[in-house]
């Protein structure tokens, strides 16, 4: 059984400062497949922050054309290892090896940034003045274990874009894959110190981090609440924050709507990766009069998942990350029907034809309103509300009746309506009639949702200081653009 007992530091693998170890489990099976070291801490932190930050002096002067060298390189292993992580992820997290988006898509990621830097002004010209935008520093990464390869790939490979140097927490409940990634880097030659990870805790090593003072952003994904700590910390030395936080994304289907295909994506869209994505849209806002109908055809379509073994091609829906998820799941379907939910399928108890792991059962509540918990809380799980309304206008202001503001939905046959209500939607990325996203566009969100953006230009940007020199008209501006 492997034990993942060190942290790689500037360009070397070395051994955490450990007090312990602990049992990583399969979710499938609930038998442990490995260890971790529980030791990891604020000297693993310093370690890694002296290495990022020495480093940082060379290699934020590296040029554009070296940097996108780099990520070739980077992209080059990346797909060497791709088989081998979509097996890793789908025992360490229960991420089905169907949902190639998991594994394939930070490929792409990589891609455009690489793209982006090479067409980027990172300087300009206004009136007498140069607005220069420079690497930030050194950059904390903290990432979730729901997706656990391409969140780190995204934060990483944009700060190395920008010319920053990097320290990645992954999940304490995800530590393997970010050892892999940490392989990855290894292998591609990036430079000693440029990119570092430090496995551990969050109140341990991401305290650490945030609160550093040598750190001068952080780049975090995950809860709300742990969200929240991540600012305070930093907000003790003043450094930049970069928030992607919890979801509660409605998906409003109008009366002109085409029921079936609004009912089918909804389930498609949101209990992929078991309902554990914070963009899901886990409120699905349907007129009254057209509840009865949804709930037959969202019924229709969970009769076409196939929950099983992460490993088998055939699966589509594997289990909850661990124990913890599972119970929180299924505390907030019990919880719902406390108060007063009627249930349509699924409910509390482990999915049928299964004895072991945490596979929750799919599950679809009617008759929700916005006074209860279901309509409120983060479930992170195959949950789904579904609450219905009489007008339109009730309708914008249920969706946006949410301390959250990170995805929404809409569905309708009139275009010019389907933008009117994007555009009245609080939330960072309004996908109309389930159109797909994009690498290109900043993602990111409104309200307790998060501060910043991620991918495409703006998620660079995230990455970049701005810097004003003034007394250069243009015609004297003689100095090579980087």
């Amino acid at each position: 059984m492997r034990h993942f007992g060190e942290h790689y530091i500037d360009g070397q693998w070395c051994a955490v400062q450990a007090t312990g170890a602990r049992p990583l489990i399969d979710p499938t099976t609930e038998e442990p497949w490995a260890s971790v070291a529980t030791g990891g801490g604020t000297v693993d932190v310093d370690r890694a922050v002296a290495a990022a930050r020495r480093a940082f002096a060379s290699f934020s002067r590296t040029s554009i054309s070296e940097r996108i060298r780099l990520i070739d390189r980077i992209i080059a292993a990346y797909q060497r290892r791709e088989a081998d992580l979509s097996l890793l992820i789908a025992q360490e997290v229960g991420v089905p090896i169907s949902f190639r988006a998991q594994v394939s898509g930070p490929v792409g990621h990589m891609a455009v940034a690489r793209d982006v830097i090479a067409s980027y002004a990172f300087e300009r010209q206004l009136a007498d003045t140069i607005i220069r935008r420079e690497p930030i520093g050194v950059c904390a990464l903290i990432s979730p274990w729901n997706w656990p390869i391409q969140t780190s790939v995204i934060k990483v490979i944009y700060g190395i874009a920008a010319g920053c140097t990097t320290v990645l927490k992954p999940s304490d409940a995800a530590p393997a894959s970010g050892v892999a990634l940490a392989e990855m880097m290894h292998e591609a030659g990036v430079p000693p110190g440029v990119f570092n990870l430090v496995i551990g805790r969050g109140s341990v090593v991401g305290e650490a981090l945030s609160r550093h003072p040598q750190v001068d952003m952080v780049s975090f994904t995950g809860s709300t609440s742990a969200g929240i700590k991540v600012g305070e910390a930093a907000a003790q030395t003043v450094k930049r924050v970069c928030l992607e936080l919890g979801g509660k994304s409605a998906n409003i289907v109008l009366r002109d709507a085409d029921l079936k295909k609004a009912a089918h994506w909804n389930v498609q869209r949101g209990f992929s990766n078991s309902g554990q994505s914070c963009h899901a849209p886990s409120r699905m806002l349907v007129h009254e009069s057209q509840v009865a109908e949804v709930l037959i055809h969202l019924q229709d379509e969970i009769g076409r998942m196939k929950m099983g073994d992460p490993r088998d091609p055939a699966t589509t829906h594997g289990p909850m990350v661990h124990a913890q998820q599972y119970g929180s799941v299924q505390r907030h379907i019990q919880l719902g029907l406390d108060e007063g939910a009627r249930l349509v399928t699924g409910g509390p108890g482990r999915a049928d034809s299964f004895n072991r792991g945490f596979f929750c059962k799919p599950t679809v509540l009617s008759g929700v309103t916005t006074g209860m918990t279901l309509a409120r809380e983060e479930i992170f799980g195959p949950v789904l509300v579904v609450m219905p309304y009489q007008t339109e206008a009730e309708a914008l202001d249920i969706a946006n009746d949410s301390i959250f503001g990170l995805g929404g939905y809409v569905f309708t046959e009139d275009r010019a309506k389907g933008y009117e209500f994007a555009c009245g939607l609080r939330a960072g990325r309004i996908s109309f009639n389930g159109a797909n996203t994009n690498s290109h566009t900043p993602m990111g969100g409104y309200k307790q949702s998060g501060i910043g953006r991620s991918m495409g230009v703006f998620g660079l940007e995230e990455y970049l200081q701005v810097k004003s020199i003034y007394g250069f008209e243009a015609e004297a501006h003689a100095l090579p653009i980087v």
